[in-house]
């Protein structure tokens, strides 16, 4: 059954399947979240864990042994158990089970909290340790935001001017290839010409707030300070836009497939916890 948090300003309902976010409505009931119309994605905000992108050849190694996951891993199709529930706040955790253990070697609890503050919704990560050694893994969001008209109509504003340079991918890996976003002063016009090769990779950026804007007018922003990388994303004609706060993303093309050598990854230490949050405002 779907949970539901509200304020005077916002509700968002939270599916426990991969703690999924598939509704965020204001108190005019105007919907921010993409509807997950399968004839163009299916998803609307999926839980990214314990890998971003795809792996090579969809497998990787760790300590001699070989493991398969495929894309962005299991987290999005795992049931997520309540364990904390206000009328503003809602936090689920799941935890590794014999299927996880088979493809990802590792004991951990994994909990995502969704927090609503006055015109803003806040997405909390916290992975657990539970090994006695180290536990590599990589997490980000996924969120699909809805644009109901002309694609063209919205732009992307960047936190800071800067150049803007995303990777490219080949194949669903990063490639050595880059390129430099067509940008007006720290805005980004979409167009669908900017996914003709699929999403825009930041492994690095200097802003940690996007802004989407309908006709000049903005309407919703994306902060994520402590996420190191970022992807954008859409499907061709589709009416919605992903920004993905990210800790790590995609294999290259030259990557050793040894897990702890992947790029982007992050290691808790023994019995340790990781912790990170991003939001979602409404203008």
């Amino acid at each position: 059954m779907n949970t539901t948090i509200s304020n005077s300003n916002l509700t968002a309902i939270i599916n426990p399947l991969g703690a999924e976010l598939i509704s965020l409505k204001n108190s005019n009931n105007k919907e921010y979240i993409w509807e997950g119309n399968p004839k163009f994605w299916g998803k609307h905000s999926p839980i990214l864990f314990p890998i971003v992108g795809c792996l090579k050849d969809d497998k990787y190694s760790y300590k001699g042994n070989s493991y398969s996951l495929l894309r962005h891993g299991f987290a999005h199709k795992m049931e997520f158990n309540i364990i904390e529930k206000s009328a503003e706040n809602v936090i689920f955790s799941v935890t590794n089970n014999t299927e996880t253990l088979e493809n990802y070697p590792f004991e951990f609890e994994l909990q995502i909290s969704y927090t609503l503050v006055n015109s803003s919704l806040k997405i909390g990560y916290k992975v657990i340790n539970t090994n006695d050694f180290e536990m590599p893994f990589s997490i980000g969001g996924h969120p699909g935001f809805a644009l109901p008209n002309e694609f063209n109509a919205y732009e992307l504003e960047f936190e800071k001017s800067e150049i803007v340079i995303c990777s490219q991918l080949k194949n669903d890996l990063i490639c050595n290839e880059t390129i430099s976003l067509p940008m007006k002063e720290n805005r980004l016009p979409l167009s669908y010409s900017l996914f003709e090769n699929d999403a825009l990779i930041f492994k690095k950026l200097e802003s940690k707030a996007i802004t989407i804007s309908e006709n000049n007018v903005p309407f919703l922003k994306v902060k994520f300070e402590d996420f190191p990388s970022l992807g954008i994303w859409t499907k061709q004609k589709a009416p919605y836009i992903c920004i993905e706060p990210w800790f790590g993303y995609a294999d290259t093309m030259t990557n050793s497939g040894e897990l702890s050598e992947k790029e982007g990854i992050q290691i808790i230490g023994i019995k340790e916890q990781f912790q990170s949050e991003y939001s979602i405002e409404i203008l």
